[in-house]
This record gives structure tokens, sequence and C-alpha cells, in this order.
């Protein structure tokens, strides 16, 4: 009995000496696995490329939104981008002249330029989702960068109004996209909470472009003709490429692998498709999967509000930018000095500097939380409406008044235009929705300017172009504002009757990394215990 005991005791120490080896070796495989783990965060950490969004959106886990921090410096990045790239176009109106005398050109044809290269701003959104899915939004405004440079560098040795037409219209608005679209997508991930204070100060970049872009392109037009003037602001827009480097991607939190008993067996392998009927399936799948992504029509189909929106704001862009384009040969052919008329732009830009961060802070009360479509809607109404000041007469105080009036109305519009689209789309789905919101901008863009040229040609007159821009962007801020008025009543008309109105499904898969957490703000806390409610993000 003893003897059988020992052995029993023998062979269960055995199994339980085996058993702890078992376990130290499967404990030696985990803290192998951990440090393979450290090893590959610190070479993603360092050169990673497939971090950086990709820059925008990492791949593993949600990512909590700074609303600070380094954040801040790509605020001051956003800034100064957009000072390049959005402002730019409106300060071709002080070569309008000199083009017009060096190509023998009409003034439609001369409008070309500067409507090519706001289309194309606009209508590259798409390929520009695609590169930062690519590349990252780091490297695809550092992109941006040096085709826009580029592009106007080339523009200095054109020898016709067609090669303009490609060089300053196609590559630099190209480039002026790749820049714009990207550093408004990051800055939406790195605030949250702050996001419309945040929204309108980076859009004092456009007024800060208004501002110094016109005194720099006089004082180069003055000493080196309009030739050296583009060759000097495309080595200008190559800062777009520092401004590009700051833009770093948000990380995800650390955190280690799982053990290696969890580890579950690798996911089969697809089976290649062999007959060529199913290779063409697969390819226009992976097209319409595409489009879906890059190109939010699941959100123009099924979100109405972003519908409206986009419907609304296409309509206005037929006549927003048109009187910044004509206002200084209006200016100038009025007999009024070039310096002078100049001015009036930098002016529009001061204006916009000094009001938009007043605005922006405003805006962030709860109080607006839900009403910033109304405000954008009125303040589209003003701006519609001052541009009939410009038919009083040419005179400087006239046109004074028009732009400190429409620098006004301009900051709310431009303080309040992406945080709108950032409220009524979910910021997973925001790349994509600026991408088709923008290609149905760029249609307007581009043949608003030469049918105000066309104006100009048969009635000899500039003030017509001010009447035709003033009526088009006063429609479309009523449409606006009806619109919305009807969507929220009809939502709480259903939420009276115990229904939720359904919220859009994306149509395609979204990846990990495109989570953000969302911090709510005061308002929200609020809003939602009124309604007895749970918050939650």
């Amino acid at each position: 009995m003893t003897q059988r005991n020992g052995i029993r005791g023998t062979s269960e120490g055995c199994r339980h000496s085996e058993a702890s080896g078992d376990l130290e070796k499967v404990q030696e495989a985990n803290d192998a696995m951990e440090k393979v783990q450290e090893a590959n965060d610190g070479e993603s950490e360092e050169g990673g490329r497939g971090n950086e969004c990709r820059d925008s959106a990492p791949a593993a886990g949600a990512v909590t939104a700074p609303d600070g921090g380094w954040g801040w410096m790509v605020l001051a990045a956003t800034i100064i981008v957009l000072a390049l790239t959005l402002a730019f176009p409106s300060c071709v109106g002080i070569f309008y002249t000199d083009l017009q005398n060096e190509f023998h050109a009409s003034n439609s044809e001369t409008s070309w330029v500067p409507s090519i290269m706001t289309s194309v701003l606009h209508a590259g959104g798409p390929f520009c989702s695609v590169l930062v899915e690519k590349l990252g939004c780091r490297a695809t405004v550092m992109l941006g960068g040096v085709l826009s440079g580029l592009g106007m560098a080339a523009s200095s040795f054109t020898q016709s109004i067609t090669q303009l037409y490609i060089t300053a219209g196609v590559i630099t608005g190209l480039g002026f996209c790749f820049s714009f679209q990207p550093a408004v997508t990051i800055l939406g991930h790195y605030f949250v909470r702050r996001r419309a204070f945040a929204n309108a100060l980076s859009s004092t970049g456009t007024a800060l472009g208004l501002c110094f872009l016109p005194f720099l392109g006089d004082y180069l037009h003055t000493e080196l003709g309009w030739r050296g003037s583009f060759l000097v602001l495309g080595a200008v827009l190559l800062n777009c490429c520092v401004c590009g480097a700051v833009m770093r991607p948000l990380q995800p939190p650390k955190h280690r692998g799982q053990p290696l008993m969890n580890h579950g067996p690798p996911p089969p392998e697809e089976e290649p498709v062999r007959t060529q009927k199913g290779r063409m399936r697969r390819m226009w799948s992976s097209l319409g999967a595409s489009l879906c992504k890059h190109m939010a029509f699941d959100q123009l189909c099924y979100n109405a509000r972003y519908c409206v929106y986009a419907i609304g704001i296409t309509w206005m862009m037929l006549g927003f930018v048109v009187p910044l384009i004509y206002l200084v040969p209006y200016a100038t052919a009025n007999d009024m000095e070039q310096s002078r008329a100049a001015l009036l732009l930098s002016i529009l830009g001061m204006v916009n500097i000094v009001v938009r961060p007043p605005f922006g802070i405003l805006f962030s009360m709860s109080w607006f939380k839900g009403r910033h479509i109304y405000v954008f809607s009125a303040a589209l109404l003003v701006n519609g409406l001052s541009n009939s000041i410009c038919c009083v007469g040419p005179s400087f105080p006239v046109l004074l008044v028009y732009v400190v009036v429409y620098g006004l109305s301009m900051s709310v519009v431009g303080s309040l235009m992406f945080t709108v689209l950032m409220e009524i789309v979910e910021m997973s789905r925001f790349p994509s929705a600026l991408g088709l919101l923008a290609i149905m901008e760029s249609v307007t863009l581009l043949i608003g300017p030469p049918l105000a040229g066309v104006l100009i040609d048969k009635t000899g007159q500039y003030y017509h172009v001010f009447f035709a821009c003033s009526a088009v962007v006063a429609s479309s801020a009523v449409f606006l504002m009806v619109s919305f008025c009807w969507l929220d009543k009809r939502d709480r008309a259903l939420s009276q009757q115990g229904q939720t109105p359904a919220a859009p499904e994306p149509a395609v898969a979204l990846a990990p990394g495109c989570q953000y957490i969302s911090v709510p703000t005061e308002g929200d806390k609020d809003k939602a215990s009124s309604n007895g409610a749970e918050y939650s993000t």
C-alpha cells in the first residue's frame, strides 16, 4: 500500500513537474511574443507608413481626439495651408488685365484661369481621398505643395492662354486640392469638443491669404511683372510642404499582443478567381466599393440633411467667389488705382482675421449646438444681398462699405461651413462626404466666372455680375433655411410619435482606425438629460 502510494505520488509529481514545465514554456513563448510585439511597435513608430492613417485613421483601435496639445500646431499649419490655397484664386484678379493684354483674350477667356483653378481644387476630392488612404494626410499635403509650386513656376513660361489653363489651372489647382482637403480632415480628428472653435480659427487662413496675398501680388507685379510674380508665388506655395510635415498622425494607445495560447488559427486563404467572368465581376465589385468609399453616395441617397446641404452649397458656389474675382477689375475699369483696388481685398482679409476668432468662440457655446445651420443660412443671405451694394457706384467709399459687410458675413459662412458638414455626417464618413461635395461644387465653380465674363462682354458693365451673384447666393440661403426647418419639424413629429429617424448606415465596412472617441460638450449632456436619454458616443 505504501509502495503503491509512493508510486502514485511519484507519477503525480512527474505529471506536476511536466505541467509546470509546459507552463514555463508557454510563459517563455508569451514573453517572446511580447518582445516581438514591442519591437514591431517601435519600428512602426519610427517609420511605419502604414500607421499614417493612415495619418488620419490609425490602424488599430479607437483614437481619442486630444483637443489640444500637438493639435494646436496642426491648427497653425492648417491656417497657413488655407491661406496659400483657398485665397489664392481670388488674388489672380490683380493680374487680370495683364493676362488679357498679353494673350489678347476676352473677359470670358481670361476668367477661365481662376475658374479652372478653383474647380480643380474642389473636383480633385476623390483622388485626394485615395492618396490619403495610400500615403496619409502628411504626405498628401506635401505632395500638393510640390504640385502647386511647380504649376505656378511653369505658368511664368507659358506662351498662350491655353497653356496657362493647364499649368495655373489644372496643375496648380490639383496641388491646392491635395493640400487643402487632408489638412481640414486631420484637423477634425484632432479636435472634437473644440471643433467649432478650431474650424473657425482655421478658416481665418483664407482671410489671412486675402490680407497679405494682394499686397504681395501687387508688389511683385510692380517690380517683376506677371511672369516674375508667378515664379516667386510658386516658391511661396512650396511652404505647404513644411505645413504638411507638421501634421503627424494620431497614434492609438499601445496594448500588448494576446497570449500565444489564445491565438486562433489563421484565416483561410481565398481561392483565386480562374475564369474571365469571375475576374470581371471582382473588378466591377471592387470599383463599386471604391466609389462608395471615396464618394459618399450612400449619404447623398439616405441622409436627407446631407443631400439638402450639398444641393444648397453647390448652387451657392455659382456666385459666391465670382465677386472676389471681379472686384479689382471692376474698380480699375472705373479709373481707380490698382494699388487702392488691391487694398480692398486686403481690407476684406483684415475684417475676416479680426472677426473669425470671436465668432469661433461664440459658436462653440452650447446654445448654438444644433443651430449652426440656421446661423450659416442667415449669414449667407446677408452675404448675397451685400453684393448689390456694388451697384450703387464704383467709388472707394462705396466699395469699402461693401467689403466690410461682405467680410463680416463671409466670416460666419467660412467659420461654419465645415462645422455644419461634420454635424450632419459621421466623422468616419467626413472625407468621402467632403469629396463628393467638392465634386458637386466644382461644376458651378467652373462655369460661374466664365458666365460672368460672357455677361460682361455682352453688356459692357460689371455691375450686372454683382446683381446676378446677389440673386444666386441669396436664393441658396433661403433654400437651406426652409429645407432644414422642414426637416427639423419632421424629426420632431416622428419623435413625438415614438419613432426615431433612421440614420444612414455606411455603404462600406469602416476600418477600426476610423472610429474616434467624441468628447461630449456640456450642451450635449444637458440636451440628453432633458430628453431623458443617456448620452453615448
